[in-house]
């Protein structure tokens, strides 16, 4: 295990982080049952259940500090107290400063919003580049921009056969014309991680504005922002254990940069002018109750450790954890004739997310079907739509599942054998 340097200077590295049984009696969800069985969430793709610290959390804002920014009151004080404090923390699990922190309803409306400010510094012919494994949040934005500015776009190909951008395609699809390049860090279908921060690399090269999608990433890696070295990058906290708030990293001369459509009273400092409105100041408080929740997973003595060490410990411990039970999850489904499988192997870079069909089946019948199992399954394209498209399945879709930190072993074997009896029933 590699060594992680305390806040002291010295160079020690946190205890094991706490035990399944302790992860799992801090979400009330798992109480819920269907028939005999504790329900099984394999939705976590598409968000995951919340500790019960970040409901707490919610509420205490709301009954105790509720109130707008910038007034001189006790409680307006306090909630740009609990803002900065949320920034910081936020700032902590992407590896950067609270001053390059903003937050926003969600992923995909930031995105609109970012993507329509650098769309009016584009002129006809300029070209953004896009790719055919994202999810559109981080495409229909550019794609308006290109209506909208009579810009060229251009997709980075998905090769089918290994689930990845297609090699050498950045490099031929680089110009003098492009001005932007859009990329995902992992794909929330098949579970794919991109290697970002050489696609970032050249795309700021041939002088390209980079913008990253890093929701499905964030719940299963550490982001560093520092080393990926894009302009922006942006993560939902529902998918971290959080509530529905989303957040972006915006590199402080970039997003200063930006031509960002606001009220003329409105913050025109960074990182505040991209948030537009009154925030969701309770989700805002959530989503930092949730980067501690995967901090606190450090027990012990934490005071001489940074948050981002424990971070680190933290995501690096459910990693291995999520890694064994995808094995587990892909060989089981992969020995049940009429399965197919989307998505790369277990031991290439992916995340524990699988996607996958069931001869004979509609993906969502497959869904109601394990419901019988207590297990909740997500069905359909998952807005990764070209994805779809480029598989054949865009009409039919795919049933997606995937491990978060309560997930356990024994869950997945029942998973597997909902789909056995789901085979059998369609023999």
């Amino acid at each position: 295990m590699s060594s992680i340097g305390a806040t002291d200077g010295l160079v020690s590295v946190p205890p094991v982080i706490a035990s399944l049984r302790e992860i799992r009696a801090q979400f009330p969800a798992l109480q819920r049952r269907e028939g005999n069985h504790a329900v099984a969430y394999f939705d976590g793709p598409g968000g995951t259940q919340v500790p019960q610290r970040v409901v707490n959390a919610m509420s205490d804002y709301l009954l105790y500090h509720n109130a707008n920014t910038h007034w001189a009151y006790p409680t307006s004080v306090e909630t740009d107290e609990m803002l900065l404090r949320s920034r910081t923390v936020l700032a902590d699990f992407l590896g950067t400063t609270a001053d390059q922190i903003a937050f926003g309803a969600n992923m995909t409306t930031l995105l609109f919003h970012i993507a329509r400010a650098i769309g009016r510094g584009l002129r006809e012919g300029d070209e953004i580049i896009v790719t055919e494994l994202d999810h559109h949040a981080n495409i229909a934005p550019w794609q308006a921009v290109a209506r909208e500015r009579g810009a060229v776009l251009r997709w980075l190909p998905l090769d089918v056969k290994t689930f990845r951008h297609e090699e050498g395609a950045l490099e031929r699809l680089l110009s003098p014309r492009t001005r932007v390049v859009a990329v995902g860090a992992a794909s929330n279908i098949l579970g794919t991680i991109s290697d970002v921060t050489s696609i970032v690399a050249k795309a700021r090269a041939a002088g390209a504005i980079t913008v990253v999608d890093a929701v499905h990433y964030a719940p299963h890696h550490l982001v560093d922002v520092q080393a990926i070295g894009a302009d922006f990058l942006l993560c939902s906290a529902y998918k971290f254990y959080g509530p529905h708030v989303g957040v972006v990293y915006g590199r402080a001369d970039a997003t200063a940069a930006l031509d960002l459509p606001r009220l003329e009273p409105a913050p025109d400092w960074v990182p505040e002018c991209l948030e537009t409105g009154t925030q969701n100041h309770e989700g805002i408080a959530g989503a930092a109750a949730a980067v501690e929740f995967l901090a606190g997973l450090v027990p012990g003595d934490t005071l001489a450790f940074s948050r981002r060490a424990r971070l680190a410990q933290a995501m690096s411990e459910l990693q291995v954890r999520g890694d064994a039970l995808f094995v587990q999850l892909w060989e089981g489904l992969q020995r049940v004739d009429g399965v197919t499988l989307y998505g790369p192997p277990p031991g290439t870079p992916r995340t524990a997310t699988l996607s996958f069909r069931v001869n004979g089946h509609a993906s969502e019948d497959v869904a109601r079907a394990l419901v019988a199992q207590g297990t909740y399954v997500s069905h359909g394209d998952f807005y990764a739509t070209t994805v779809a498209q480029r598989l054949g399945h865009a009409e039919e879709g795919f049933v997606r599942v995937g491990c978060a930190c309560y997930t356990t072993a024994e869950e997945i074997e029942r998973l597997i054998d909902g789909v056995k009896t789901v085979v059998r029933g369609a023999a």
